[in-house]
Formats: C-alpha cells, sequence, structure tokens
C-alpha cells in the first residue's frame, strides 16, 4: 500500500510539505482522470486538521520542533483515503515515545470527527477599513489564526469579500454572501462559522499567510476612523 511521508520538517511547515509530496504522489492519476486535484486538496486538508490537533492540541509541539509524518493511502475514482490506523507522527524533542502513543490512541478514536468536523472559530472585530469595509480576526481557542473583510450591505446580509485562516489548515474564502437574520455582523459569522470550512479553497501555508497580512494592513488607526466620522 503507497505511504505518504512529509520527511523530516519543522512542525510549522509539515501542512505545505504534507500538500506538495501528496501532489507528487499523485500527479499520474491525477493526469489520468483518476481522481481531481481537488479531491486531493480536500483530503490533504481534512489530514491536516488531524494533525493540528495531535500535534498543536495533544503534544504541545513548537513550531521549530522537528516531526516526521507517515501514513499509508489509498486510491480510488475521486477519493484519497486515509488509513488512519496506519498513522506514525515522529516528535524531535524529548517527548517519551509513551506520551506520543498515549496521544495518538486518545485521538484515532475521534479522527473521522476532527477531520469531517466544523472547527469553532470564533470572530473578533479588529477595525474598518478607508472604504468602509470591515475587518475581523479569526480565532482558534486564544489564538489568532486569520481575518476576513466582509462589506454591510443591508440589514438583511453582509458580503465576505476575503477570509484567509493558517491554521489548522491553511484555506481561503472568497465572495460569500452571510444573512444577518436580525443579528450583529459577529453573532451571525458565529453561527455561519461553517462556511469557513465548507466554502474554503484549501491553498499552501504561503498564500494563505499573504492573504491574511494583507486583510490586517487594511485596517486604518480608530484616530483616522473617528476623523473621518467627524468629518462627514
Amino acid at each position: 500500500m503507497p505511504r505518504l511521508s512529509s520527511g523530516f520538517v519543522i512542525a510549522g511547515a509539515y501542512a505545505d510539505k504534507l500538500r506538495k509530496t501528496a501532489f507528487a504522489l499523485l500527479r499520474d492519476a491525477m493526469k489520468e482522470g483518476v481522481i481531481k486535484s481537488g479531491d486531493v486538496a480536500y483530503a490533504v486538508g481534512q489530514l491536516n486538521k488531524l494533525l493540528y490537533s495531535i500535534l498543536v492540541e495533544g503534544l504541545k509541539v513548537d513550531k521549530g520542533d522537528v516531526v516526521r509524518i507517515m501514513i499509508d493511502y489509498e486510491v480510488s475514482p475521486g477519493k484519497l483515503e486515509w488509513k488512519l490506523d496506519t498513522i506514525k507522527v515522529e516528535v524531535f524533542r524529548r517527548v517519551p515515545e509513551s506520551e506520543v502513543e498515549v496521544v495518538l490512541k486518545s485521538f484515532l478514536p475521534k479522527a473521522e470527527k476532527i477531520m469531517t468536523g466544523i472547527v469553532e472559530y470564533s470572530i473578533e472585530k479588529l477595525g474598518e477599513t478607508e472604504d468602509g469595509d470591515v475587518v475581523l480576526a479569526i480565532k482558534l481557542g486564544d489564538m489568532e489564526v486569520g481575518a476576513l473583510v466582509l462589506t454591510p450591505i443591508n440589514e438583511e446580509f453582509v458580503y465576505i469579500k476575503k477570509a484567509a485562516v493558517v491554521a489548522p489548515t491553511p484555506m481561503v474564502v472568497e465572495k460569500q454572501k452571510v444573512p444577518l437574520n436580525g443579528k450583529t455582523v459577529e453573532e451571525a459569522l458565529k453561527s455561519n462559522i461553517g462556511i469557513l470550512t465548507t466554502a474554503a479553497r484549501h491553498v499552501l501555508d504561503e498564500e494563505a499567510r499573504k492573504l491574511y497580512e494583507f486583510i490586517k494592513k487594511r485596517v486604518i488607526p480608530t484616530a483616522v476612523v473617528e476623523r473621518l466620522r467627524e468629518e462627514e
């Protein structure tokens, strides 16, 4: 059975390495039409969600730690299936192997739920842009992992122009309408937070991070916003 291996890579770069390796391994299958590039990207995105939970939440791995991830897989028409019982994670720091095994065993029973479930992101307003758009931070727990910029259209809905998330798997979202249903913007986005995964395009970390930084740079200082309002 074929195996995907990240090789030795720093923890902060494993997602990109697995994606590139998967596309290299499945190049012929994609050329032959057995599987589409979008199917590969989606499957790798799901795997990265599981690995993020294992490495960051379970093992508390730092971005600079070296890891090696291996997992067997099977390709069928239109589907890339991970053999979760073959997953192996090696962490190259002072973590006893017994601790890694305990964490793996604790996450594998809920692996499918993590991989297919909606990530519990939260939203926090960062400010506004010069043209009146609203910029919000996307958080995972206490950690900021992305940002989005939206346009309030009317009292019925808002329009997400762009969103970028770097964890647990890099992805971007573009051109999505979110109904307000009488709620505030933050409440409506929280109710529709699944849009950040269901409508997402899985990308390399570099692409997601560049868009994330671009969105945040569009925020203008509060003092400038207040002055503009006074001039109005």
